[in-house]
Formats: C-alpha cells, structure tokens, sequence
C-alpha cells in the first residue's frame, strides 16, 4: 500500500519549525524597528538575520543559508556595530530614534510589504519547479545566476560596505580632532588666566 498523501492539515516537522522560526523571527524584527536603543536593534537584527538563515536550511537552500551567516551576520552587523562604536553613538534610550512618524511609518511599511508580496505572487504564479532536477537554492544554481547575472550587484554591495566602513573611520576622526583641539584651546585659556593673575 502507497503511503497517504501529506496535506495541508497534516504538517510535517520541517513545516511546524519553519512556522516556528518564521513567528520567532518576525518578532525579532519589529523589536529591531521598535526599540529606542541603538545598541540593542543592532543586536536584535543579529537574531532576524540568524532566524532568516535558518529558514533557508530548512528549505534546503544551503547555500543561500550560509551566505546569508557570511556576508550579513559576519560582515553587516559587524560593520553596523562598528560604526556606532566608532561615531561614538549613545549606548542607552536614544529620544532621535523616536521621531513620532510612526503612522506614517507603519503605512509604508504595509504598502511596500503588500506590494512586495503582490509582485512575487504575480512573478511565479505560473513558475513550475523541476524536482527532479538541481535544488534551486544549492551551490550549482545558486552560483550559476550570481556569476552569469548578478555579478555587477555583488561587486557594488562590496564597494557600498567599504565606502561605509572609511565614512565611519573619517567621522570619528573629525570628531576626535575637534574634541582635542577644544581641549587644547580650554588648557591654554587656563594658562593665560593663570599667567595674568600672576602678574598681577
């Protein structure tokens, strides 16, 4: 006897920890938009972007899965996090990162999330994928649409990175000139205040 089809009502295991993860990244992600401490959004979009690359395993998109660990956890937030230690943002509440746009705020989101959803619904509605073929998520096909068509892309993303890498180090270093040569002008105000009262 042939083994009853999986339907919809009977999810597997792989389905129950893909929804699983899928609610725990999600909620991850409004924490991220959410807080009003930098440090800590930054640290929540380590978790989104940890649960997203899991969400990719499980679909069996190995490579994708890891290059989403590579490229955004190991080279994204490591930069993101830098350039607040290097900007010397604020480590606590913030009231900037509140601008009480959150109406507003929230219906662009719904619109860019509906559309986004409409467009690839729209783009594979009539998509059929080949089983017995490759994974579409493994190294082959994976490497051979990212060199033979998204090669301009990754290279700009590359140059984009390290454009805001050398903007945080440049920043820093003006901000710590001005702080010393406030320093300085401070201490020889002293000197000259001290020199005058001794002369008198």
């Amino acid at each position: 006897m042939s083994p009853a089809a999986h339907g919809f009502l009977s999810p597997s295991g792989v389905e129950i920890a893909f929804l699983l993860v899928g609610l725990a990244t999600f909620g991850a992600a409004l924490v991220t938009v959410t807080t009003k401490q930098l440090v800590h959004a930054a640290l929540w979009l380590v978790v989104t972007l940890g649960g997203l690359a899991v969400e990719y395993l499980l679909l069996t998109a190995e490579f994708i899965a890891w290059v989403q660990v590579l490229i955004y956890l190991g080279s994204v937030v490591v930069l993101l996090l830098f350039g607040l230690m290097l900007t010397k943002a604020p480590i606590g509440r913030s009231p900037d990162a509140d601008s009480g746009n959150r109406p507003v705020a929230l219906a662009v989101a719904v619109v860019a999330a509906v559309s986004l959803v409409w467009v690839v619904v729209d783009a594979f509605r009539t998509t059929w994928i080949d089983l017995d073929g490759p994974a579409q998520g493994s190294t082959e096909v994976t490497g051979h649409f990212l060199f033979r068509n998204w090669v301009l892309p990754f290279e700009a993303l590359s140059v984009l990175l390290l454009a805001a890498l050398v903007g945080a180090i440049v920043l820093s270093r003006k901000r710590g000139a001005t702080a010393k040569s406030g320093a300085s002008t401070n201490s020889t105000a002293a000197r000259n205040s001290r020199s005058g009262k001794e002369q008198r």
